[in-house]
């Protein structure tokens, strides 16, 4: 009962940032989103860091992804990678709210999000949200544009291994065919512009995945909005 009481009350009472421990703060106070969460120039289409001025990575030139716009908040480091693993694997969900905020503040997620016809989390398997008890991209979704976040629409039907355990080649190889369309939505993708939320972007090869499955469904714009990108 206590644990449901504090829970209720955990977006109004105060607490320590999580980064720099200054009492009282959000989940990350403004000092540490300052120094750490800082805009950088990133590729269009896969979010990696790039030098200022250019639009494209070479590796986006030569092969272009299934999505047409990549966004992200932050780089996956310190103190972002442990954030994002607490948020995942302690049950740290109130933070979604924060993480929402620095995602809208990311360069272009304002008019994606305004723009977007659907949101769609990337989708957990049934074994992982079990074992897990919640979609920690569902809770990012919801935070950022609840009145458009569809939650069944893109499902999980194949379940992989822990993706971050994979090297790239083989990340790729795990994901063919682990994402389908709910049949009952096939005609509400025709011609949307779709969102993918997910907290981390590593090799890319779950989005790009998801996104293939939304391209062949007729989506005419795919964009993909993540906390934090792998360098």
């Amino acid at each position: 009962m206590f644990r449901k009481l504090l829970s209720g009350l955990s977006g109004r009472l105060p607490s320590q940032c999580a980064v720099c421990h200054a009492w009282p703060s959000r989940a990350v106070c403004d000092d540490c989103v300052q120094r750490f969460g800082q805009p950088v120039p990133r590729c269009h289409t896969c979010a990696l860091p790039l030098l200022a001025g250019l639009r494209q990575c070479g590796a986006c030139l030569l092969k272009p992804p299934p999505i047409d716009q990549a966004l992200a908040a932050v780089t996956y480091g310190f103190p972002w990678s442990s954030l994002t693993t607490q948020f995942k694997f302690r049950e740290h969900t109130g933070w979604s709210r924060s993480f929402a905020i620095l995602m809208r503040s990311a360069p272009w997620v304002e008019p994606a999000l305004e723009s977007a016809d659907w949101l769609l989390p990337m989708p957990l398997s049934r074994s992982r949200l079990l074992e897990r008890g919640f979609n920690q991209a569902l809770l990012l979704a919801r935070a950022l544009e609840p009145g458009k976040v569809r939650a069944s629409m893109l499902l999980r039907v194949k379940d992989t291994q822990p993706q971050r355990s994979l090297p790239r080649k083989e990340r790729l190889l795990a994901v063919q065919g682990a994402y389908a369309l709910e049949p009952a939505c096939l005609t509400q993708v025709q011609g949307k512009r779709i969102v993918l939320v997910d907290d981390v972007m590593t090799t890319g090869a779950s989005l790009h995945a998801a996104a293939a499955t939304l391209r062949r469904a007729g989506a005419a714009h795919i964009t993909a909005i993540v906390f934090a990108r792998t360098e």
